[in-house]
C-alpha cells in the first residue's frame, strides 16, 4: 500500500467528494482525519478502515492551528493536507450583496491558506505535501458563482507561490476539477436524466465520480509525484465540448 503509514487531513472529508478523496486514501494505507463542523452522517470508511474525525471550524486560525497540533501529536507526523472545504450556491453577483460574495471567497480562499500556514511546520518535518482542490470554474467564466470562480482562480495562484516559498520540504499541488456526480448532484443537475445529459456534454461521457478525484489526489501525495510541484492537474474528463462545434454547419456531413 504505497501511503503506508502516512498522516492525512482531509477537509470537508465527511461526504461528497471529500469523502471520496478520504476513502481513496485510506486505500492506499494512510491514516485519515477528516475535518468539519458536523460529523459525518456515517462513518467515512474504506477496506474495513475508518477515518478519524476532528470538528472544527476552518474560519477560526486558533482552532484551525489546534486542529493540527493536535494531529501531529496524536499521530506522530502529518504527511498531506487535502484542501477540499468549499463550495457556493448560485448566486448572481447584482444578488445578496458583498458580504455574501465576501463569506463564500473566505471558505474557498482564505480557509485553505489558512489550514495551510497551520499545517506548515508538521509537513515540512515530514517532507509532505499539499493538495488543494480547485475547479474549472477558476479558470472559465463562471456566471452565477463568480466569487467562487475567483476564489479558485486565487487558490490556483497562492497554490503555486506555496510552492516556491516552501520548496524543498513541501509540495503544493492543485486539482482541478471539472463536474462531479455526489450525493448532492441533483441539486445541480437535475434528476437522474439530467445527469445524463450533462454528463454527455464531457469528452469522456460522464460526471466525475469522487473516487476518480481521490485517485488523483493519492497520485499527487505519493512518491510517484515527487518532483511534481506547482502543478495543476486537471480532472475534468477532457473538459467542456466547445460550443461552436454543434452551432457550425460546415462539414457536418463529412
Amino acid at each position: 500500500m504505497e501511503l503506508d503509514g502516512r498522516v492525512v487531513v482531509v477537509t470537508g472529508g465527511t461526504r461528497g467528494v471529500g469523502a471520496g478523496i478520504a476513502r481513496a486514501f485510506l486505500a492506499a494505507g494512510a491514516r485519515v482525519v477528516v475535518c468539519a463542523r458536523r460529523p459525518p452522517d456515517r462513518p467515512v470508511a474504506e477496506g474495513g478502515r475508518t477515518a478519524d474525525h476532528h470538528p472544527v471550524d476552518l474560519r477560526d486560525g486558533d482552532a484551525v492551528r489546534e486542529l493540527f497540533d493536535t494531529v501531529a501529536r496524536q499521530y506522530g507526523r502529518l504527511d498531506c493536507l487535502v484542501n477540499n472545504a468549499g463550495g457556493t450556491p448560485y448566486r448572481p453577483l447584482d444578488e445578496g450583496g458583498p458580504e455574501r460574495h465576501a463569506r463564500v471567497l473566505e471558505l474557498n480562499l482564505l480557509a485553505p491558506m489558512t489550514a495551510s500556514l497551520a499545517a506548515h511546520p508538521h509537513l515540512r518535518a515530514a517532507r509532505g505535501s499539499v493538495v488543494m482542490v480547485g475547479s474549472v470554474s477558476g479558470t472559465r467564466p463562471s456566471p452565477g458563482t463568480a466569487a467562487y470562480g475567483a476564489a479558485k482562480a486565487g487558490l490556483e495562484n497562492l497554490a503555486r507561490s506555496m510552492a516556491v516559498e516552501w520548496a524543498p520540504e513541501v509540495r503544493v499541488n492543485t486539482l482541478v476539477l471539472g463536474m462531479v456526480r455526489t450525493e448532492l448532484a441533483h441539486l445541480h443537475y437535475g434528476d437522474g436524466a439530467g445527469i445524463a445529459a450533462v454528463g454527455a456534454t464531457v469528452p469522456l461521457g460522464r460526471l466525475a465520480e469522487p473516487a476518480d478525484v481521490g485517485a488523483a489526489a493519492v497520485f499527487l501525495a505519493s512518491d510517484r509525484a515527487g518532483y511534481v510541484s506547482g502543478a495543476s492537474l486537471l480532472v475534468h474528463g477532457g473538459g467542456e465540448r466547445p460550443a461552436f462545434l454543434d452551432a457550425a454547419t460546415a462539414n457536418k456531413e463529412a
